[in-house]
């Protein structure tokens, strides 16, 4: 953020680290950035002095403005993009990524500096929010490791499968995750589904079965058949039971 900040021409004070007294962060400054994990913004914010005209804001995608009570301005200011380091995180923020807002409204000239887009999301909406932003980056992410640690032990290189896998997430994107849908499981194809269990580690077939289940259930709901929630589907060498897939 520091960096994202001041390449658009913000004055960034330098940062207060754990070791150092927070009480007078908010004090001379337009925009106070808690940036801390979120179990200590609380503590946090309450130990900042406030200040009746300095934006206290936080960076948690999973809670609201009011986590920064006492501050009289406060907002939750909430990056829809994957920040793995300070060089690639601020490239990200200054992509025009979206931004979950919520509190005071000065907040959004925030996004509008750095060529962010803005999404409403309703308190009562907002761990949702934050549950479907894991899920499309942080599980995604995990989901990417498995292939590369497959891919890996057939002695086959990585970028074949990241190429069909951003092939894929254009394809969802564009008509939408359930029309995207091909693969085995969809097809409800248990002879390769068999195939695969049995060239997979061992510890590799509890992720592969959850997720073919997950995609004979999308299956089924876009078939019209009767819809089976995914955790009802048993996928294994020789069986998908409750699939009714084609």
């Amino acid at each position: 953020m520091a960096d994202a900040l001041a390449s658009v021409g913000w004055h960034v004070a330098p940062a207060i680290g754990r070791g150092d007294d927070p009480r007078s962060a908010a004090m001379g400054v337009d925009l106070c950035l808690v940036t801390v994990p979120d179990a200590a913004i609380p503590s946090v914010a309450g130990a900042i002095d406030p200040v009746p005209t300095t934006l206290v804001a936080h960076l948690a995608g999973s809670l609201g403005p009011d986590a920064l009570a006492p501050h009289p301005r406060r907002a939750a200011l909430h990056p829809l993009a994957s920040l793995p380091d300070a060089t690639r995180g601020a490239r990200a923020l200054l992509a025009g990524v979206w931004w979950a807002v919520d509190g005071d409204p000065a907040a959004a000239l925030v996004v509008a500096d750095l060529r962010g887009q803005l999404i409403e999301v309703p308190a009562a909406a907002r761990a949702a929010y934050h549950a479907a932003a894991c899920i499309a980056a942080n599980h995604l992410v995990a989901l990417l490791a498995q292939v590369e640690r497959v891919a890996t032990e057939a002695g086959l290189p990585a970028e074949p499968f990241y190429a069909l896998a951003a092939g894929a997430l254009t394809n969802a994107r564009t008509t939408g995750a359930v029309a995207a849908l091909t693969g085995p499981a969809a097809r409800g194809d248990r002879e390769t589904i068999a195939r695969h269990l049995d060239a997979l580690a061992p510890a590799e077939r509890e992720l592969y079965r959850t997720l073919a289940a997950a995609a004979a259930g999308v299956a089924a709901a876009r078939d019209g058949s009767r819809p089976v929630a995914p955790n009802r589907h048993r996928i294994g060498a020789d069986t998908m039971a409750g699939s009714s897939c084609r």
